[in-house]
């Protein structure tokens, strides 16, 4: 799947095709055994597509500063995640990646809807010649006072940690997959606050596998991007069955690489590692109240 997206996007010559949430969707979707989010396929179309048309949206008519206009889409996609009972924070990443990179382009939410509908389709079939089990969807019993706080709480949080980063434009300390993953590690129920210390090396791993392909086969070689995106593939993939840790925001930070500047690229693992420890900290000791 991330072979295609990139080849299509190199080959078309449109970088806004290269949505880098897919990694984990497929993580989620089909590599793991059991499907990490409370969601149905609709839910995941419809949240897909419409986070990251609102993170467009944002973009071209929003014209204040950025640090304001992630707050506004972290904000707007709590609230759809609290209106259709889900826990799909995948969508976070959505949303924000078109504001970091300053997409205007209607391009990027077609993509999103469209690989998010081959990703639902593809679960389908794997449910229904069983080679995945058949994902039965609960809705989360959300209660709206509690939701308010919660997500108000973590506005408020993520807003003061993104004063620093912003203000001195190194925004990728806070990489949309980072935030998902801070969002993940804010939930007291959440299995991935037992391995807190693996995931931020995962993800610190999949960010230097990315960075080190792209410099070393794409720019220093010539090799073609998607090239580099499936060899990343492989090897994070290999690890997470290694360690059976399957956290979906790996996927995503994996792939970030392959549409940064490459002037961005040597610094980005370090700056992942920082941010991961800084987000997971404060979401262990920030976040112990149990949502019902």
């Amino acid at each position: 799947m991330a072979f295609v997206m990139v080849f299509v996007a190199e080959t078309e010559h449109e970088a806004e095709i290269i949505f880098p949430e897919i990694c984990a969707l497929t993580i989620g979707a089909w590599v793991s055994e059991q499907q990490p989010w409370m969601t149905n396929k609709r839910r995941i179309f419809i949240l897909m597509s419409t986070a990251a048309l609102f993170g467009v949206i944002v973009v071209k008519f929003f014209t204040t500063a950025l640090i304001f206009q992630v707050c506004l889409c972290f904000a707007f996609t709590g609230f759809i995640l609290t209106l259709f009972k889900t826990n799909f924070v995948p969508i976070i990443s959505a949303c924000i990646l078109p504001v970091y990179l300053q997409t205007k382009s209607w391009i990027y939410p077609i993509s999103v809807s469209l690989m998010s509908f081959i990703i639902i389709l593809t679960q389908w079939l794997m449910e229904k010649y069983h080679f995945r089990p058949v994902n039965n969807f609960v809705p989360c019993e959300f209660n709206i006072k509690t939701q308010v706080i919660k997500w108000s709480k973590l506005l408020m949080v993520f807003g003061i940690i993104a004063l620093i980063p912003f203000k001195t434009h190194q925004i990728y300390f806070l990489a949309p997959p980072l935030i998902v993953m801070f969002t993940e590690l804010a939930n007291p129920k959440s299995p991935a606050r037992k391995k807190t210390h693996y995931i931020v090396g995962l993800m610190t791993f999949a960010s230097a596998v990315g960075c080190i392909l792209r410099l070393l086969l794409n720019e220093l070689c010539g090799l073609p991007l998607y090239f580099c995106t499936a060899l990343a593939c492989i090897i994070l993939f290999y690890a997470i069955d290694k360690l059976k840790i399957y956290f979906p925001p790996a996927g995503a930070i994996l792939l970030i690489p392959m549409i940064l500047d490459k002037s961005l690229l040597i610094k980005f693992p370090l700056e992942v590692f920082i941010g991961a420890v800084i987000l997971s900290f404060c979401a262990i000791t920030l976040f112990k109240q149990v949502y019902k």
